[in-house]
């Protein structure tokens, strides 16, 4: 053995090792991989891991697929390209994390690679594998570039460092659809804390076909890239735009080796929104509480300096790195964190707010993307609770993409109730957790609907519910029982959907909470679509008069309901105010 480290050292000095395959123990396994070296490689050269797809092997990925010789050969970089065990990667679970982790060992001992910039691309189940290790070891790769793959079951996003990526994706691909690959780099684009509106660049370095999105001024100056090949399919894209050498241009940039201190917000998250109902100039916002999380790895934080655009807030200089800020006005804010540690070396996070004043909100206009829970949304099916903004749901609550030929709205937010417990199946907007609040001043609103069931044949009633975000107290509701149920498939036609409008009254300015609620039986269901809430009048609700008999106008009971001709001794809203009919 040592004489064949040795060997391969002289090789390596002269300029004659190129292509080696080589074998490693892991687990006691024998694992196969092959690597490529350039001539006069030096010391503390950068590794590209580069996985293959499923049923595909090591070879095939460096000889058809990369092709990116020439790419290492000048930038004098180390690629290695590991085999799956029966051409197959272990995307769940830890026996191939481990294998690079290895691999990563292995040419630390045989190249003197540079630890601090190791990279990880993978085609396919290898994207998958890629989008599998940024959770597992960020600690260990600089820079991720997935190429047609990402995981189909749902994404995760809770590294333990920002992560950077470029994601490459074919827009014909018909194996992993390019349709589902924004709402995985959704993810994370906030735990990154990257602006959540990208930067667009067509006809991308003069080809036609490319498409670059970046998402930018992430954590530690990371970036979420996007590269959409029009009209390419499941393969790697070297015509003309050289996949390997855009992977190599984007990865070279990052490195593990940093001693700047380290930021990131931890509230509020990225793209969090603040709505506020309120007569005109009078919304009135939450205090907003900024966070974040700072370290320094060669020495201590002094100071975090916070910012809101370009005005300078507050300076904290112990934990928790964190200010309060009341009465702040309508619109987009971008928020800033800089800290400094002992040396003087800075580091900066960056995190949007959208504030929000209105009289009217589209709900709906956020049901846009199959496979997702919208931002704003909080779902639970008794098994699993689900947060929005995230994606890459093939099954439970969920944005459902209605096909039919006949069809009533397009798109519809579908909850579930499995187990059939009560209050059990629920979708709601407005919990702080999922990033979105909603603030209402005293008034009359309206909640227009279009529900209907999923797979509910003799069809399952709905509880709409207007709650306080603090307490859950039940300020109104209504039971609706749809009459339209799609079947059980999103290609099914359907029409005859019934536009409802829910009036309530609201008494008192505070955070509320729009909850809908599936019958408390098992796999109760509904398909929630056109959803709009109004103000309708602002003013006091509390008991204004006793009258005799309503004295004209809209009269309404306490759930908000129109009534035509109400019974004496109840309770009754007009034009905002409550009413005594004697």
């Amino acid at each position: 053995m040592m004489k064949l480290k040795l060997l391969l050292t002289i090789l390596l000095l002269t300029g004659l090792v190129t292509v080696q395959a080589g074998n490693i123990t892991v687990d006691g396994v024998q694992r196969s991989y092959i690597v490529y070296v350039p001539a006069d490689l030096g010391a503390s050269r950068p590794l590209l891991i580069s996985c293959h797809g499923a049923n595909q092997d090591a070879s095939y990925q460096k000889n058809t697929q990369m092709k990116m010789e020439t790419v290492a050969d000048t930038a004098k970089f180390v690629i290695v390209f590991p085999e799956g065990i029966d051409r197959q990667w272990d995307i769940s679970g830890d026996r191939d994390i481990r294998f690079i982790t290895a691999l990563i060992d292995e040419m630390a001992s045989k190249y003197a690679i540079d630890r601090n910039r190791v990279y990880l691309s993978g085609f396919s189940m290898g994207g998958m594998l890629t989008y599998h290790a940024m959770n597992k070891i960020a600690d260990k790769i600089a820079a991720f570039a997935p190429i047609s793959g990402y995981p189909l079951w749902g994404a995760a996003a809770n590294s333990l460092r920002p992560v950077p990526i470029l994601h490459t994706q074919g827009t014909a691909d018909d194996v992993v659809k390019a349709d589902g690959v924004r709402g995985v780099l959704g993810k994370w684009i906030q735990h990154n804390h990257c602006a959540t509106i990208a930067k667009e660049y067509k006809n991308y370095m003069g080809y036609s076909h490319a498409s670059l999105y970046v998402w930018g001024n992430g954590d530690d100056g990371v970036e979420v890239r996007l590269l959409e090949l029009e009209g390419k399919g499941h393969w790697v894209s070297n015509d003309g735009l050289l996949t390997g050498e855009e992977i190599w241009n984007f990865c070279k940039r990052y490195t593990l080796d940093r001693t700047a201190p380290s930021v990131s917000f931890i509230s509020p998250r990225a793209g969090a929104g603040y709505i506020s109902f309120g007569p005109g100039g009078e919304a009135a916002f939450p205090p907003v509480v900024l966070e974040v999380r700072a370290d320094d790895t060669n020495g201590s934080i002094a100071k975090v300096d916070f910012y809101d655009g370009d005005v300078h807030v507050a300076t904290v200089s112990g934990v928790p790195y964190a200010v309060t800020l009341t009465g702040m006005k309508a619109g987009r804010h971008a928020l800033k964190a800089v800290a400094t540690d002992n040396d003087g070396e800075t580091g900066t996070a960056v995190t949007e707010l959208n504030l929000q004043a209105t009289h009217a909100l589209n709900l709906s206009e956020a049901f846009s993307e199959g496979g997702c829970v919208p931002a704003g949304w909080t779902t639970y099916d008794t098994k699993e609770k689900r947060t929005g903004y995230s994606s890459g749901y093939g099954q439970g609550c969920r944005i459902l993409q209605l096909t039919g030929s006949r069809r009533d709205f397009d798109y519809g937010l579908y909850i579930r109730n499995i187990d059939g417990q009560a209050r059990g199946g629920w979708a709601k907007y407005g919990l702080a957790e999922a990033g979105t609040t909603l603030t209402l001043a005293p008034g009359r609103y309206a909640l227009i609907y279009r529900i209907c069931n999923w797979n509910c044949p003799g069809f399952a009633p709905v509880d709409i519910s207007i709650e306080k975000r603090d307490g859950g107290e039940t300020v109104a509701s209504e039971v609706f029982t749809p009459a339209v149920n799609i079947g059980n498939a999103a290609s099914n036609s359907f029409g005859g959907v019934e536009t409802r409008a829910f009036g309530f009254s609201v008494a008192e300015a505070a955070g509320y909470v729009l909850a809908f609620y599936t019958a408390d039986r098992g796999w109760a269901d509904c398909i929630i679509g056109g959803l709009q809430l109004c103000a309708e009048e602002y003013g006091t609700v509390g008991v204004a008069a006793v009258e005799a008999a309503p004295g004209g106008g809209a009269c309404y009971n306490l759930q908000g309901q129109a009534v035509e001709h109400p019974r004496k001794g109840v309770y009754y809203i007009r034009n905002g105010k409550k009413i005594i009919i004697r």
